[in-house]
């Protein structure tokens, strides 16, 4: 997983509520047994006019959104469906950073796993910035290590990824090096053979032949 410390980047705004992870990756896209490729079926609904087309009323679709690495939305980001493939489709169409008042439990935790940083700000705070990423060429500076999003414009705000300190503090450890789950349990790989190898010897009667 791709280490996040500090990223900054040109930010999309999407200015709606209780977006659900089917609007993000439809169902239909969810046959692909690899991770990789999602991307191109990010708000596939709302990019597309019936006839295939790009649907020009989709905020994302401006030019001037094209190569931004940090989506803002409004509250309940990620509703609906537990599917990773959700956080898979945002990473590789690039996104780093998603920002909004609030995050849907299992995709908030999805995001951590999958080297994209939810930022969890106060409404008020959201809508500023909404407003200001309507204006072509407007970038947040996101610094995992001092927890603070930054813009030129005098935006300086703290965040945390987690209300529990503790939750923070983990998950902000495994963003910043890169680690997923098995990522972890790799970091106890002498512990791990240390121990096959001691039960291999201490227990030989249970090996098979």
């Amino acid at each position: 997983m791709q280490p996040y410390k500090k990223v900054t980047g040109v930010v999309a705004p999407l200015d709606r509520v209780n977006v659900d992870t089917d609007q993000i990756c439809p169902a239909v896209f969810l046959k692909r047994v690899e991770r990789t490729g999602f991307g191109q079926f990010l708000f596939h609904s709302w990019r597309h006019l019936a006839d295939g087309s790009l649907n020009p009323d989709f905020e994302l679709n401006a030019p001037q959104f094209k190569d931004a690495t940090v989506l803002v939305a409004g509250r309940n980001f990620g509703c609906g469906s537990s599917r990773e493939h959700a956080v898979w489709a945002l990473e590789d169409a690039g996104f780093r950073t998603v920002i909004a008042p609030s995050f849907a439990e299992i995709f908030h935790k999805n995001c951590f796993e999958n080297g994209v940083c939810p930022v969890v700000l106060p409404e008020d705070q959201v809508d500023t910035i909404l407003e200001r990423a309507s204006k072509p060429g407007y970038q947040l500076t996101v610094d995992l290590e001092a927890c603070t999003v930054t813009d030129n414009q005098g935006l300086n705000v703290k965040f945390v990824t987690h209300q529990d300190l503790a939750t923070h503090e983990f998950r902000r450890y495994t963003l910043l090096n890169g680690l997923d789950e098995i990522g972890l349990t790799l970091r106890q790989e002498a512990a791990i053979t240390a121990y096959e190898e001691r039960r291999a010897r201490d227990f030989a009667y249970l090996a098979r032949h």
